[in-house]
């Protein structure tokens, strides 16, 4: 199946359909979905799709040519190739032929030959800009696709006809994947794969969630087994220090000094690598949503921002030892015991995307978030410039959520300094188990929204999005990325 992935579809089209030079960059992590994305937009239309792998120029050159011949039919190309890039960029242009031209992985290509920007510049300037040829250039590695072809001191900058930063799917594009389970099933599971398509393809159907963790996650040979480790070492060129840091961070350590007494690194050391993960979108920095001046706050906190990585430096990570000893069953039991805790703080991030979803049943919000001061916190609130605000609490517990919750909302809310005297507040609750027959009468007298699981109470969300576009083949889920 290729599902969801609309909004990036019609950004695609909207450009096809010009018939002006279209120079358009994607980038986004691996597995994410960057190629079939690409693929799904290409396949009614004349396409050259080009792979750049990690060898060397004079290879890559060789297979760019073969693939030029092989689109344009040209033999003697796939025996002669061209002899520099500029030859390459000048035969395209002397087609005058419409058509995607994507070069997939395009930082292998830089690292093969830092002179390739300007290269790809010239081509640009003196052959394609007047051309009808539609460029795409895919990247997985963040750094180099922002800085390196995005960046303001790139030789591309301002060339670019358009960019799209590809994100992992939502919860409910994700439950494609077991769309015939329970809610509870379908969260597990994204508790542990988040939004990225490849990591729910390596999940089995046929088990629960604790099954496709020990058989898929905890086993060493398993591609999710050192997945992570693969990605970052990718990216950062101290590895052990950014383990450190993401580890303290996935067991709990969420202020700059809890991480800091949690690694024995410096704190300006531990600065400098919170930055770096933050512009690679590993980490991200929270501060209470009601905070004027957000980088000037004293009060961050630091949060993994991937599912499956939270969750690996958590559970995996520190169980490395055993695990290459095989005793998957042991860390299995750890998992168990503390996996509601983790469940918990993965729903009161859903509930903020389910907000978002149902903005038209509370109001127009100008921002989301959590709160939070020395004392009290609140998993949702939301405001506008108009003075309304909502507070919300989320539970994952196996009892339904009684009156006494709300209550305590109640009085947290009197705390949160914003708006003014009159503002106009709304309330909501999210529960995995339901709510009491009190509460569900308070709601419906105060009108505070229920959530019960992922439903707005009285509503269906809509697990499959009726615009999916569901496209079935055989023996094959797509979605996911190379």
């Amino acid at each position: 199946m290729f599902f969801d992935r609309k909004k990036e579809l019609e950004f695609l089209e909207e450009k096809w359909i010009s018939p002006k030079s279209q120079f358009i960059v994607l980038w986004g992590k691996r597995r994410v979905g960057k190629t079939e994305l690409v693929k799904e937009f290409m396949k009614d239309k004349p396409h050259l799709y080009f792979l750049s792998e990690s060898t060397n120029e004079r290879e890559q050159l060789k297979r760019f040519s073969m693939s030029i011949g092989d689109f344009f039919q040209e033999p003697l190309l796939k025996t002669r190739g061209f002899s520099d890039w500029e030859e390459s960029f000048q035969y395209i242009k002397e087609k005058g032929l419409r058509f995607v031209l994507t070069i997939d992985e395009f930082p292998y290509l830089i690292e093969s030959n830092r002179g390739i920007l300007s290269l790809f510049q010239k081509a640009w300037d003196e052959y394609w800009s007047k051309s009808p040829i539609y460029l795409i250039l895919l990247g997985s590695s963040i750094s180099m696709m922002e800085n390196e072809v995005l960046g303001y001191k790139s030789p591309l900058y301002g060339r670019r006809t358009g960019q799209w930063k590809v994100e992992p799917m939502t919860f409910n594009a994700v439950s494609h994947f077991r769309e015939e389970k329970s809610f509870e099933d379908r969260f597990m599971h994204y508790a542990v794969a988040g939004g990225i398509p490849a990591y729910w393809n390596y999940f089995s159907k046929e088990k629960d969630i604790f099954g496709n963790i020990k058989d898929h996650v905890l086993k060493k040979g398993e591609v999710l087994y050192e997945e992570v480790e693969f990605l970052l070492r990718e990216e950062l060129r101290e590895p052990r220090y950014y383990f450190a840091i993401l580890q303290a961070i996935a067991h709990g350590k969420r202020k700059l000094s809890e991480i800091v007494n949690a690694t024995g690194l410096g704190s300006s050391m531990v600065n400098k690598y919170l930055g770096i993960l933050i512009d690679l979108h590993i980490v991200k920095r929270e501060v209470p949503i009601t905070e004027e001046k957000p980088l000037k706050s004293k009060k961050g906190l630091y949060f993994i921002s991937d599912e499956f990585c939270h969750f690996w430096f958590k559970y995996v990570f520190p169980k490395k030892s055993e695990l290459e000893m095989n005793q998957r069953e042991s860390v299995l039991k750890w998992i168990q015991e503390g996996f509601s805790q983790h469940l918990s703080v993965v729903y009161e991030k859903l509930a903020l995307s389910l907000l978002s979803t149902h903005s038209d049943k509370f109001f127009e919000f100008s921002k989301s978030g959590r709160w939070w001061d020395n004392q009290r916190e609140i998993d949702v609130v939301a405001f506008n410039d108009k003075d309304e605000i909502l507070f919300g609490e989320v539970k994952w517990t196996s009892r339904p959520v009684g009156i006494d919750i709300f209550e305590s909302l109640k009085e947290k809310s009197y705390h949160v300094q914003w708006g003014t005297e009159k503002r106009k507040e709304h309330f909501c609750l999210w529960s995995k188990s339901g709510f009491t027959d009190a509460m569900i009468k308070k709601a419906k007298e105060e009108n505070i929204k229920l959530y019960e699981g992922e439903n707005l109470r009285g509503e269906q969300t809509l697990v499959i999005p009726a615009d999916a576009g569901t496209q079935k083949t055989p023996d094959l889920i797509r979605g996911q990325e190379r």
